[in-house]
């Protein structure tokens, strides 16, 4: 029987887990998943997140482990720590890599920070193939970002760089989880979406949608459903999401001159909703000797999967 070489992808969410087997080419052989709100403590978590690995390797010796990546908030590539992340239920600093060495000993462990892993799977597996010079956009739950210059994904000297979400728009704005103030996470985020629909309906009194859905019940996607419905408050709280991101993508572009900037996660879904102002606003803030020249795309993975394979590639591209 032939052996085929896989690496496991693992991408750690707030609320779930997923856990793939990629092969060498990025192909998903298999998908596992575990619950991650459901551990009190980080080292229950990793052994369960161990036992499943082991567990599907016992009964598929058609395969040989080689090796695990796993994307993480605030993932240090560096120290392979998971450090003060705001959104998962384990606070400080979480030895991820030694955790799981000691539950699969004599496997190769490599961390890095979520939005880093999906950066790297645009990079090897998706719309970024060839380009030395990106950057990567996740908009979800919050605002990550995966920067690439030359070739190389940017950590900085303690792991940490590359944090958009976090760079400021309005220092007297909306309070962060990170602690300060006007954070871009907070505006262009999923949540932050909800926040601009809350004070769009307390100032707007028009007729709208999301008026029939409890205040505490709205999401980005029911915001997104009513914009495609042609829901003018809608609409215009996409307008006010993309102006926002588009003034920060400009200044970001000052910094590292990207070929392209890819836009990933659930917000993303609203498609030309979202993109066309998005377009509109970050073309007007560029400074002049970047107009034109930098593409403004959606990521061209899967959305379920880009994180995963992103991990699995920090393992074939990095070990």
């Amino acid at each position: 029987m032939s052996i085929t070489n896989v690496v496991c992808g693992i991408d750690i969410g707030g609320t779930n887990t997923s856990i793939g087997i990629v092969d060498r080419d990025g192909s998903i052989l298999d998908r596992m998943r575990v619950g991650t709100r459901q551990f009190d403590h980080a080292e229950a978590y990793f052994k369960q997140v161990a036992d499943v690995i082991q567990l599907f390797f016992k009964s598929h010796s058609e395969y040989k482990l080689c090796g695990i990546g796993i994307g993480a908030p605030n993932g240090n590539f560096y120290t392979g720590n998971i450090e003060f992340a705001p959104n998962l239920k384990w606070q400080g600093v979480i030895k991820v890599t030694e955790i799981m060495q000691n539950f699969l000993p004599g496997i190769p462990v490599v961390l890095t920070n979520d939005a880093n892993a999906a950066a790297l799977g645009e990079k090897y597996y998706g719309s970024a193939s060839g380009k030395k010079d990106f950057i990567l956009i996740t908009l979800g739950t919050g605002v990550g970002s995966g920067i690439v210059v030359n070739d190389q994904l940017v950590y900085g000297h303690d792991g940490f760089a590359g944090e958009i979400g976090h760079t400021i728009y309005d220092p007297e704005g909306r309070q962060c989880g990170c602690g300060r103030r006007g954070c871009l996470e907070t505006y262009a985020s999923a949540s932050g979406m909800v926040r601009s629909a809350y004070e769009f309906l307390e100032k707007d009194k028009r007729d709208s949608l999301l008026r029939d859905i409890k205040k505490e019940e709205i999401t980005a996607a029911h915001i997104g459903d009513a914009a495609a419905k042609g829901d003018e408050l809608a609409l215009n709280i996409f307008d006010y999401t993309a102006k926002i991101l588009g003034i920060k993508l400009a200044d970001a572009v000052a910094h590292t001159s990207p070929s392209t900037i890819y836009i990933f996660g659930g917000v993303a879904n609203a498609g030309d909703i979202l993109m066309k102002p998005l377009k509109r606003y970050f073309n007007e803030y560029l400074l002049t000797i970047f107009k034109d020249k930098i593409g403004l795309e959606f990521s061209g993975l899967p959305q379920n999967d880009a994180a995963v394979l992103g991990s699995a590639a920090l393992v074939n591209h990095t070990l």
